[in-house]
């Protein structure tokens, strides 16, 4: 039998904030991946290492976690008064899909700088020295982001002294605007970031029973529970939850339900192959606890805590994209994140997860009966981890 030999496709493998991908420029994929569909997918999961039922990905470049099975997509923007299109994939770990349903705040950081890396920004934009303002739209979603992207010598700056926890190395920081993050209205609701149209919803879980839920689509459709109701503290580590199979089937059903409630999916069925949206986080008022890594966090030191899980396990650090919503219901008076807060109309808050802390800030208003949000912002950093080509066997895809 002859076997077709490896091909190399120009790549970059990139941190940003508390996750890393592989980059591709479109027009370096194979012409068979350049649309969307099932060969795009196959070549992807074969860069990452999926399905790997060894949950270890060791045929590939992905990292065996939800922050690090990850492909980015960048081409020259073909929208108006924006320099990138950036579509991003979550390339799932054991099972054969791609989930193209929703963003990634952390690596919408690393595509900034790639922009300009890759030759995808207008040369006059760039200035010798000082800010790069790269405007990115956001193709899953159908948004605008904003990265601000430190030059120095006409170059990305990737190294300085900003520290990200979630991150060993401190980097240079780069400054994410994320523009009217609310969604416009996915399933049957109301065109608003909040879709039942409520602050809290009880929310029937199967098995579970009726949680408070605040269930918000800014950012990233999330779904936000009290830790008290479901048995926890708040200040829980990954170990906490992610060896608990129980956990994380409590878990799986209050997503799925949430997912059903805010019309994301019409059965049940439907959210196996959405496991990158909705998400799920729980809250609590601050208190002091240990982060993954030693750190001491004091309860004085933040204005809550929150803990999100992500493609069915709990996240190391946080999402950039939940990160979005966070703040933005932490900004409405009565949602389960904004009382976690203590309450008030906060313009930006600092949460606790289990990496450290970060702050985010949010503008929102309330006009014609229905909040809305016109930017969330927040700072990360990114960094090229390695350059040049990633192999993958011609059969692929």
């Amino acid at each position: 039998m002859a076997f077709k030999p490896q091909i190399k496709i120009p790549a970059t493998y990139m941190r940003g904030g508390t996750s890393k991908g592989v980059f591709f420029r479109l027009e370096d994929l194979p012409e068979a991946a350049r649309v969307p569909g099932a060969a795009r997918d196959a070549l992807l999961m074969r860069v990452i290492g999926s399905p790997d039922p060894y949950a270890k990905h060791t045929d590939g470049m992905g990292g065996a976690t939800s922050s690090t099975s990850k492909c980015v997509i960048l081409n020259k923007s073909s929208i108006a008064n924006h320099d990138v299109d950036y579509l991003y994939g979550q390339v799932a770990i054991d099972s054969a899909f791609v989930d193209w349903s929703g963003n990634c705040g952390n690596l919408s950081t690393a595509a900034g700088a790639f922009a300009i890396h890759a030759g995808l920004v207008d040369p006059a934009r760039i200035p010798a020295n000082g800010i790069c303002s790269v405007r990115i739209w956001q193709a899953n979603i159908n948004k605008t982001i904003i990265a601000h992207v430190p030059i120095s010598n006409g170059e990305v700056q990737e190294t300085g002294d900003f520290e990200l926890d979630g991150v060993t190395f401190p980097a240079a920081e780069i400054v994410l605007e994320f523009i009217d993050p609310a969604d416009e209205g996915e399933g049957d609701g109301p065109a608003s970031m909040f879709p039942t149209g409520n602050l809290v919803d009880s929310l029937e879980v199967p098995g579970v029973g009726t949680l408070q839920a605040t269930m918000i689509t800014a950012g990233i459709p999330t779904v936000f529970v009290n830790a008290a109701d479901i048995g926890y503290q708040g200040t829980e580590l990954q170990e906490a939850i992610n060896g608990n199979p129980q956990a994380l089937a409590m878990f799986e059903a209050i997503r799925v339900a949430g997912a059903l409630r805010m019309g994301l999916i019409k059965t049940v069925a439907e959210a196996a192959t959405r496991q990158h949206t909705p998400k799920i986080a729980f809250v609590a008022p601050a208190k002091s606890y240990t982060a993954s890594s030693g750190k001491q966090i004091a309860a004085e030191d933040v204005d809550l805590l929150v803990r999100a899980l992500s493609m069915g396990k709990l996240h190391h650090a946080m999402m950039g994209t939940c990160a979005v919503a966070i703040g933005t219901a932490a900004a409405v008076p009565g949602t389960l994140v904004n009382l976690a807060a203590g309450g008030g109309e906060p313009q930006a808050v600092r949460f606790g997860h289990p990496s450290g802390t970060l702050r985010v800030g949010a503008e929102a208003k309330l006009q014609d009966g229905e909040w809305t949000v016109t930017k969330a912002i927040m700072s990360r950093s990114a960094r090229i981890l390695m350059e040049g080509a990633v192999r993958v066997p011609g059969d692929s895809f």
